[in-house]
């Protein structure tokens, strides 16, 4: 049998998220600046190409499927890496490029981006997929939290390192910042997946029977294998909150420092306090759906389900406080709400991302990676569409009411809305796998 994961090792796949973080968050965030300031160009710009690395993410699956054949992930996430590196540095390239030549510049640009985009799907798919095969059960909220703290780690310091080399900035700078950032992300992934996972070696005899199922299973089209896993209800119903929780996510992302800002009249360095605020609730919450899942909390906390569930009905009512905070206006205690929605949202991705690793493998081995990149690929539809809607449906609100305070509320009605109906869907997820796999989407149980 495959030997589980130990915390040295998640330590190392939490290493190799901070590297994809640090690319991904140069071009989603500096590149998205240039664009816009130092280059002039349109905000729409930098938005279309944000949701073009998004689409592209629909590949998620069919990476996950490769993971599946190989029987090994090394290799789709290094690989994945490699990608997702070069795409970020054509992408500096074609910031500096539009300088000169708009249309060149744009071409390499949604090249660029695709490869991101496909970098990701790689990377993170295969990634999950690894701590869903190797992890034990209770240790997957711990580990998934693990994971994403040192990725937002990657976010703060790649953000910070690289922000005082580009002052003062020049082209030329921007493009030995994206080359050296590029460089050190490949170069500490590859390190951190250094014999992590090892060869893939014939299965004892106990678990010969069992692994040359999983093989056959593993070998099948992807097409046919996308379909297996189409045809679980639980997986589709998965899939479907998924999409839901993230679209309503994501819509309120964009939209919260513009309503601060016209609604509270707070300044720009006031809005950035304020989403600090509420990155710093959701770290919280995802420390907190980290420790109910854990052995040591024994479910006297509550199963990975009830924190799905009802972190998703807490973020529901959080958005209802905001709805009130539009039409009541400065009066509404805005920060400490924020706080909350944070905690909430945290703490419901995180007891999801759990359950998303044992439901992964609750049909048996061979679909753990198909199985991720669908519920990946929702993922990111979700944010293509999330920040395209919030933003429009806030546009088209005040256009239509004349007023910020109410035409915000109504869209955060909407979001609150979202989760509700996502938090009813993932109640619906039956808790018991049809096959005897000893993790459950709601208890964390060993086999007898």
């Amino acid at each position: 049998m495959t030997p589980s994961m130990g915390w040295w090792g998640v330590l190392r796949l939490g290493l190799v998220q901070s590297a994809l973080g640090a690319i991904v968050v140069l071009t989603t965030s500096t590149l998205n600046r240039v664009m816009v300031v130092e280059m002039a160009l349109p905000a729409l710009l930098p938005g279309v190409l944000l949701a073009w690395h998004y689409l592209v993410q629909i590949a998620r699956p069919r990476m996950g499927h490769g993971a599946d054949q190989g029987r090994r992930c090394t290799p789709w996430i290094l690989g994945g890496m490699v990608t997702l590196a070069l795409g970020g540095w054509l992408a500096a390239w074609a910031t500096v490029l539009m300088a000169q030549q708009l249309a060149a510049g744009v071409a390499l640009a949604l090249v660029a981006y695709g490869l991101i985009g496909l970098g990701v799907a790689a990377s993170g798919t295969s990634l999950l997929t690894l701590l869903a095969k190797r992890v034990a059960p209770e240790r997957r909220a711990a580990a998934a939290t693990t994971v994403w703290i040192l990725m937002i780690a990657g976010f703060v310091v790649t953000a910070g390192v690289a922000g005082r080399l580009l002052d003062p900035f020049t082209p030329q700078r921007l493009l030995m910042v994206a080359g050296g950032v590029a460089v050190a992300a490949v170069a500490l992934a590859a390190l951190a997946l250094f014999r992590l996972e090892g060869r893939a070696e014939p299965l004892a005899p106990a678990d010969r029977a069992a692994g040359e199922g999983a093989a056959a299973r593993a070998q099948v089209s992807f097409s046919q294998a996308l379909r297996e896993v189409w045809a679980d209800a639980r997986a589709r119903r998965f899939t479907v909150f998924v999409f839901l929780s993230m679209l309503a996510y994501s819509m309120q992302d964009l939209i919260l420092e513009p309503f601060a800002g016209l609604v509270f009249g707070l300044t720009p360095g006031g809005t950035t306090q304020l989403s600090g605020t509420q990155h710093g609730g959701a770290l919280l919450g995802m420390l907190l759906a980290a420790g109910a899942g854990s052995r040591w909390a024994g479910g006297r906390w509550g199963s990975l389900r009830d924190w799905t569930v009802w972190g998703c009905v807490a973020a529901g009512l959080a958005l209802a406080g905001l709805v009130m905070a539009g039409l009541m206006g400065p009066g509404w205690p805005l920060s400490a709400n924020v706080f909350v929605l944070g905690l909430c949202t945290g703490a419901f991705s995180i007891a999801a991302i759990g359950a998303m690793m044992g439901l992964a493998g609750a049909d048996g081995p061979g679909r753990e990676g198909v199985r991720m990149g669908v519920w990946g690929a929702a993922q990111a539809q979700a944010f293509a569409l999330g920040g395209l809607v919030g933003t429009a449906a806030s546009d088209l609100a005040r256009w239509l009411i004349q007023a910020s305070g109410p035409a915000y509320a109504l869209v955060f009605l909407a979001n609150a809305a979202l989760f509700l109906v996502a938090a009813w869907l993932a109640a619906r997820i039956e808790p018991r796998p049809a096959s005897p796999t000893p993790m459950v989407f709601g208890q964390l149980k060993r086999a007898p």
